[in-house]
């Protein structure tokens, strides 16, 4: 006997359409701005920034590909749709990063070593600028980022440049004010650490989702040990729990019960209650009588 729950789709809403359309041209026209006036100024923590914000932009515009991807209809011949298109996003965006924090350390290092005076007033109206556009871009992304990694890493991002911007903010007064030139490519090197440990953790899950990791936050024994409380269940194997999107886990298992249920009401409450109470939304279940010879390899009896 074999069943599927109904499937609930959590795609992100297409709000989040407008959202990345409004947050990609912003930022498009501000890393303009903020490279043509890095390079007048001959500021390195500027011209840093405008490369991650183009770094951003382009997972941006990734984030976006893969929302719209996932709500494609499944086919014969991609039978979940295109909806793991989310977490490799999620992993391309974080690699990104990556890229940015290598290439912003070595040319904060090569400026330590040849320093330049940038001008301080030009720096700090910029990055206020900055500050502002990608404030109101995180905003847009603020309630998705709990449900959703491929959300949550645009939200990530333009946080972290929000706070970026804030730090060159920093810079240009001291250089005003100081005259300390040599906190242009130190606030470059934080800017580096900033863009690492925001990424860090995007890019720890979404690499555990590609590889059909279960889901951060979800608990297997706490899954397989509510299996086994159900009545005339005597043991499970073959319990199988991956993410097929950054929103949606599937899961199957084979339940093996002497005495099946004569109808299907059982299974329909099973499913029910891995989306309601674990937020599995597509679960398939095997029922077994037990009576084969030998018994699979990964069964384990619940009183175990």
């Amino acid at each position: 006997m074999n069943r599927e729950t109904d499937h609930h789709h959590h795609h992100a809403p297409p709000d989040y359409n407008r959202a990345f359309a409004v947050g990609v041209a912003l930022n498009v026209i501000f890393v303009v701005i903020e490279f043509s006036y890095g390079v007048m100024a001959e500021s390195l923590a500027l011209i840093s920034d405008a490369g991650h914000n183009l770094s951003d932009v382009l997972g941006l515009l990734l984030a976006w590909g893969a929302t719209y991807l996932a709500g494609k209809q499944p086919s014969l011949r991609r039978t979940y749709g295109y909806s793991r298109a989310t977490i490799l996003a999620s992993m391309f965006s974080g690699l990104l990063l990556l890229a940015a924090v290598v290439v912003i350390s070595w040319e904060a290092v090569q400026r330590f070593m040849l320093p330049s005076q940038p001008v301080g007033q030009t720096i700090m109206v910029v990055a206020a600028i900055g500050v502002l556009i990608n404030s109101i871009t995180a905003w847009f992304f603020f309630s998705g980022r709990q449900h959703d990694l491929n959300i949550r890493g645009a939200y990530l991002h333009m946080a972290a440049d929000a706070l970026v911007s804030l730090g060159v903010v920093v810079s240009g007064w001291m250089i005003w004010k100081f005259g300390l030139y040599w906190v242009d490519p130190f606030i470059s090197l934080l800017i580096a650490v900033v863009i690492l440990a925001s990424t860090w953790t995007l890019l720890r899950d979404s690499l555990n989702l590609a590889i059909d990791g279960v889901p951060r936050g979800m608990e297997p024994e706490q899954i397989r040990a509510w299996l086994c409380a159900q009545p005339g269940v005597d043991s499970l194997h073959d319990l199988h729990i991956w993410p097929m999107s950054t929103t949606d886990t599937a899961l199957t298992a084979h339940l093996l019960m002497p005495n099946p249920p004569e109808d299907d009401e059982f299974l329909h409450q099973l499913t029910t209650q891995m989306h309601q109470r674990f937020g599995i939304s597509h679960a398939t279940f095997q029922i077994e009588r037990g009576n084969h010879a030998e018994p699979c390899k990964q069964s384990q009896s619940c009183a175990e």
